[in-house]
């Protein structure tokens, strides 16, 4: 089956993941955490792509991002992608590929949805049991978002600046929202939009999206298409 085409409009916020090839392991000690970080600044900087939420585990890594023209998350990744594969390589002495071929990506819609994802992201290493509490985790944006660490790569998406009207009331409203877990139901969806690579949000979203880019962004219903066997008879 062909890959559908990865499309990634201005203006439209993206999660992504990109995973160590077979799951395995892309930063072993915080050096390896440190160059990623770093080309992630230049690279996002270079190709005008505002990253808002981030997190680096030890064989994948997330990413909320919006791009400021068409096709910059590409570029971006791309880059990313060679340099650290080359620093990679030469540091353990190594040879080959890293990631597990392209990135998964999916778009999302701001409303309802950005937040949760941001959530989605920094939780990640909970889920995992690496710490108890985000906070306790350094190589994600938590500590930025949450606890106003100050940071030249993140960038406050609109829609979480609507969580305040002053900085410490943005930071004590998304502390706020991790007192619970992401909903089991929405959890699965966001694992399942950016897997398939589709789109996360409302039907309507999704539909505008597709007339923009002409790419399909809904899954195509099982089964054979209705009237199949009428038409069959027919011949």
């Amino acid at each position: 089956m062909a890959r559908l085409r990865r499309i990634s409009p201005t203006g439209v916020p993206v999660h992504l993941i990109q995973r160590g090839n077979n799951r395995q392991t892309c930063f072993a000690t915080l050096e390896d955490y440190s160059a990623y970080i770093g080309w992630l600044k230049a690279y996002s900087k270079k190709y005008g792509v505002d990253i808002h939420a981030w997190v680096l585990m030890t064989n994948h890594v997330h990413l909320l991002c919006t791009p400021q023209q068409d096709g910059a998350v590409s570029l971006m990744m791309q880059s990313i992608g060679r340099r650290y594969v080359q620093y990679f390589n030469y540091q353990y002495q190594r040879s080959g590929t890293l990631w597990e071929g392209r990135y998964k990506s999916c778009l999302v819609q701001a409303e309802k949805y950005l937040i949760e994802v941001y959530r989605y992201i920094e939780m990640n290493p909970v889920r995992a049991k690496m710490v108890e509490d985000p906070s306790e985790y350094v190589w994600s944006s938590y500590q930025i978002n949450a606890l106003g660490k100050e940071s030249d790569l993140c960038t406050p998406h609109p829609e979480y600046l609507r969580l305040g009207g002053t900085k410490n009331e943005r930071l004590e409203n998304y502390r706020a929202l991790f007192a619970h877990h992401v909903e089991r139901g929405l959890l699965e969806e966001i694992r399942l939009s950016v897997n398939k690579e589709m789109a996360i949000g409302h039907d309507r979203f999704k539909e505008e999206i597709e007339a923009l880019t002409g790419r399909r962004l809904k899954p195509q219903k099982v089964g054979r298409p209705i009237g199949w066997r009428k038409k069959t008879d027919d011949i």
